[in-house]
């Protein structure tokens, strides 16, 4: 059976994928953004990592082949197994192999695990539809070059020509003098009636509006309802797995060592897989989750990993 199809499909679900004894896929969204260098823009998309120490069965990748298979889970299992044996040779074999849709996976010098993941493929649904762009950037310094040059070549010239009646300009210059003198005497008188009659209207309208106030204070006769403000209740959206248990009895042994430990610790309803999940406690922000599964996993379990979703 090829597993690769499934891991796929729940990378686009699940914050982490677990290939039981091989590693675990990881996601991380990351935001939009521009390279100013290639004038490129790209949208945001789900970040896929490689962890080879996660390697413990959580039921999530076997449940969703045995649903989707219509078969057991214990086959499911098996075939799980099957496959991980198969990538197993491929490294000592060739060095590298591929998983569709998700990336390759290959061994360097040390023999560690090296995984690159596939950037054509986007898990972040918000984004489905959404691809990269080019804008091509706005270039201006030509259209600028031009207008200098136009204004260099502008030369503005002034022809001068003498006239023998010195007494005709003497008697024009008077003239434009007296217009002028008019002109400023008249626009002054106007521009002061105009300050005055302005001085007016504000006045009344100043009037007509304290008028509206007075009103508006003495007689209002019944008041204004009062104002009930609801603050709402932020969700608790990110979860630390402490694990899906087949036996409700483990799940509740495991809920009272934890919550003994001083963890806010929480106990689920059995999932649409028949596992039973304990959590290690529930926060409104993944930064919050994400500095609490660290120290969990430094503290009491390396294996814990967070779940987005609200219960």
């Amino acid at each position: 059976m090829n597993i690769e199809p499934y891991i796929a499909q729940l990378l686009y679900r699940y914050q982490c994928v677990t290939v039981p004894g091989f590693g675990a896929f990881l996601t991380e969204i990351q935001s939009a953004k521009w390279v100013e260098s290639a004038n490129s823009f790209f949208p945001p998309k789900k970040m896929i990592s490689f962890n080879a120490n996660l390697k413990n069965n959580d039921g999530l990748l076997a449940n969703h082949i045995a649903q989707s298979e219509k078969t057991s889970y214990d086959y499911a299992v098996s075939a799980i197994q099957y496959e991980v044996l198969n990538w197993k040779k491929a490294l000592e074999a060739n060095g590298s192999f591929s998983i569709k849709n998700v990336g390759d996976i290959s061994l360097n010098a040390d023999n560690n695990i090296v995984f690159k993941p596939l950037d054509q493929t986007n898990y972040l649904t918000s984004s489905f539809g959404l691809s990269a762009f080019v804008s091509p950037a706005v270039k201006r310094e030509i259209f600028e070059q031009k207008i200098e040059a136009l204004e260099e070549d502008a030369i503005i010239t002034l022809d001068t020509e003498e006239r023998s009646g010195r007494s005709y300009l003497q008697y024009a210059a008077i003239f434009v003098l007296g217009l002028a003198l008019t002109s400023t005497v008249s626009y002054s008188v106007y521009q002061n009636q105009i300050n005055s009659e302005t001085v007016l209207v504000e006045t009344a309208v100043q009037k007509q509006v304290n008028n509206k106030i007075q009103e508006a204070t003495f007689f209002i006769k019944s008041p204004l309802p009062a104002v009930t403000l609801s603050i709402k209740e932020s969700k608790m959206s990110y979860h630390i797995m402490a694990g899906a248990f087949r036996e409700e009895a483990n799940a509740d042994k495991i809920y009272k060592r934890l919550s003994n430990q001083g963890y806010k610790a929480r106990r689920i309803g059995i999932n649409k897989y028949g596992l039973y999940p304990v959590l290690y406690g529930s926060y409104a922000t993944f930064a919050e989750a994400e500095k609490a599964k660290k120290e969990i996993q430094k503290n009491d379990n390396p294996e814990a990993w967070v779940l987005i979703e609200d219960l």
